[in-house]
């Protein structure tokens, strides 16, 4: 009999790896489980569609070594099966003196990631972006973009042809030692991948797992600019981000199809798929104002944390954000886009988990934290994953 897996969550990490495991494996038996009615619904169809190089994490962590061998899987993959995408690089800027320490340093992670970067004065980073307001800035050549939703429907269609099974509109209810409950019947398993993104904690421990940590999920609202108003962007453009958090700031993103967002920020949801104010589960607002790990994080870093709120709540505030990087860009020159939500971990002191957390517990693997650049990483996530499956 073949071996049974089954991936919980059709995002584009629990696809990547259903995908790698029956490149592997190509008798096994696997099934994905997405409660939604696509895949790729959630975080990974709420993104710009940037295919990061790798250049904000620790060397020697996963996230550098998956987001830089995945920027080159992911684009290649792209091109492979026909869907947009584009490698236009980035610019990091600096705006003022006191930032221009921390490019420095993030020049040397870079360089000691491995990646083709390059320091730019003002003038030549003028000639990549010539609206763009910079003392100095770092050029980051091989940042691309594509269509992560795209990517998604491409691996489901791949996995149907190769025998596996993707359930949509089935949701988790119970896991037991050899099977999956979901409100539309039982599901033997030999092997468990929870890819559940949002809910990555809450399937944990239905499986009887301890995960150490919880999700705490942040929205990011974009704004985009005007049609006639594009032209201020080629490119993406980047501020220096604040090393001890996750976000990178709002910044610039000329999309695949054409249009350039602007943002995100990140305030606290009141939902795990609050994409809105006024999107509120009493359940999942309870979980975070009670979880001690969000009050020493709230304590630690409330300022940044009302900041970003007011950036929320004004959009004059976004708009000279965004006039800090492009200062040509006032609030008639945008208009509200979508909004994101990203699963974030936090440990019980309050620290925010800052790399790929994938956890093995006997014949499961839980994926506990995996925000970006998991959507770049996903296919080299995916040989993570079965790696440790095989171990």
């Amino acid at each position: 009999m073949p071996s049974r897996y089954v991936i919980v969550g059709g995002g584009i990490v629990g696809l990547a790896t259903a995908h790698r495991i029956l490149q592997d494996l190509p008798d096994a038996d696997v099934t994905v489980l997405e409660k939604e009615t696509a895949v790729g619904t959630h975080q990974t169809g709420h993104n710009s569609g940037v295919i990061h190089a790798g250049v904000y994490y620790k060397p020697g962590s996963l996230k550098a070594l998956l987001c830089k061998a995945g920027s080159r899987s992911m684009a290649d993959f792209c091109a492979e099966h026909g869907i947009p995408v584009k490698v236009c690089g980035k610019l990091i800027v600096a705006t003022e003196e006191a930032e221009l320490g921390r490019l420095r340093e993030l020049y040397e992670r870079s360089v000691a990631n491995g990646l083709e970067v390059k320091l730019l004065d003002g003038p030549a980073a003028r000639e990549f972006e010539p609206h763009v307001a910079a003392l100095q800035a770092m050029h980051v050549a091989s940042t691309g973009i594509t269509d992560f939703a795209q990517v998604c429907r491409v691996l489901a269609e791949l996995l149907v042809k190769g025998g596996a099974q993707v359930r949509l509109g089935t949701r988790v209810t119970g896991i037991r030692a050899d099977r999956v409950l979901t409100d539309r019947g039982e599901i033997p398993y030999d092997t468990l991948v929870n890819c559940a993104g949002l809910h990555a904690d809450r399937v944990a421990r239905l499986a009887g797992a301890d995960p150490q940590v919880r999700i705490v999920p942040f929205r990011g609202e974009y704004y985009e600019l005007k049609p006639q108003r594009r032209d201020l962007v080629n490119g993406l453009i980047y501020p220096v981000p604040d090393p001890q958090f996750p976000f990178l700031g709002v910044h610039f993103t000329a999309m695949i199809d054409g249009n350039v967002h602007a943002g995100p920020n990140a305030v606290l949801a009141f939902k795990r798929e609050g994409y809105r104010w006024r999107n509120v589960s009493i359940r999942d607002l309870a979980e975070s104002a009670g979880y001690r790990g969000m009050w020493k994080l709230g304590r630690k870093h409330w300022r940044y944390g009302l900041d970003e709120m007011r950036r929320s709540l004004s959009p004059k505030r976004f708009a000279a954000s965004l006039a800090r990087l492009v200062p040509e860009v006032t609030l008639a020159d945008l208009t509200p886009s979508g909004a994101g939500v990203r699963a974030q971990a936090i440990r019980p002191d309050g620290s925010l988990v800052d790399d790929f957390l994938i956890v093995r517990h006997g014949r499961q693997v839980h994926v506990l934290n995996a925000p970006s650049p998991a959507a770049t990483s996903s296919l080299e996530i995916a040989k993570h994953i079965v790696a440790q499956l095989s171990a």
